[in-house]
């Protein structure tokens, strides 16, 4: 099972993503802001979308919206984004 072990703010709506299997990329949570659903909305404040953080391996916001670890590898991984922690960088 994959888990997220590390995110950090790369400008924008774009986070780092450190996974448990060594792999890492960055993504960009603009589709989710611009979705704009009852969970997505708040994420457009710059603010609130900082507040991120890990919840048993997976990316969180304080209004309970979350992605698992899986999904977020996955989607990088579909968009070729994902690489070896050392090229993420």
């Amino acid at each position: 099972m994959i888990k997220l072990k590390a995110v950090e703010s790369k400008g924008g709506y774009r986070l780092l993503l450190r996974f448990s299997d060594g792999s890492s990329g960055v993504l960009d949570f603009a589709p989710f802001v611009e979705a704009a659903t009852e969970m997505t909305a708040p994420l457009s404040d710059p603010t609130f979308f900082s507040r991120y953080f890990i919840e048993l391996g997976a990316l969180a916001w304080p209004n309970g919206f979350d992605l698992s670890a899986e999904s977020l590898h996955r989607r990088l991984e579909k968009d070729g984004g994902l690489r070896p922690d050392a090229e993420a960088a």
